[in-house]
């Protein structure tokens, strides 16, 4: 099979269904930015070989190629066929940030990004959560998504917020804290 079928060479992509949109869209925005998320998170994965957070961010790239596959089947090819996410992954999302919030030096002060590598790499995957969560967002405004979906990914930068404290903490690297006088 070839990795090409130069069918976007115009400029537009194909959704599930077999319609096509341009490739700057607000749904493609919003795929990508999914994309893109995962990638980042797979760059984390990748510096999480020794971490107590591997299987949660394995868990995650998968969510999130769910998620992506949801945002690319619209309403006219049975969007229902591809809506995997439930509450139950906000859930299990909750769960992990309370436990891990336990074990954390309580937050005094905000935080800066950075620290142990795997840190550093979720602060980036969380920014680029929060703009997936805004590309999603403006989705939702031209196209409404389930409130899950909304939902899941708000909950999900929190928990890759809370999962770079603990990677420091693992790692026995203090988080960055903001000092207004530097």
């Amino acid at each position: 099979m070839k990795i090409y079928t130069k069918t976007g060479d115009r400029g537009d992509t194909g959704l599930v269904g077999g319609s096509r949109v341009s490739k700057v869209s607000v749904r493609i925005d919003a795929i990508g930015a999914v994309d893109e998320l995962n990638a980042t998170m797979g760059v984390a994965r990748g510096q999480a070989a020794s971490s107590s957070l591997l299987s949660e961010i394995a868990q995650i790239q998968n969510w999130l190629f769910e998620l992506g596959a949801e945002l690319a089947t619209p309403e006219s090819a049975g969007a229902g066929k591809n809506q995997t996410l439930s509450f139950d992954q906000v859930e299990n999302l909750e769960r992990s940030i309370d436990s891990q919030t336990a074990k954390l030096p309580p937050l005094r002060n905000f935080i800066l990004p950075g620290g142990s590598p795997l840190a550093s790499a979720l602060h980036l995957a969380r920014c680029v959560c929060r703009r997936a969560e805004r590309n999603i967002l403006v989705l939702h405004n031209e196209d409404p998504q389930r409130q899950v979906t909304l939902t899941f990914m708000n909950r999900l930068s929190d928990w890759i917020f809370v999962a770079a404290r603990t990677a420091n903490l693992e790692s026995g690297v203090q988080d960055i804290e903001w000092n207004s006088e530097s």
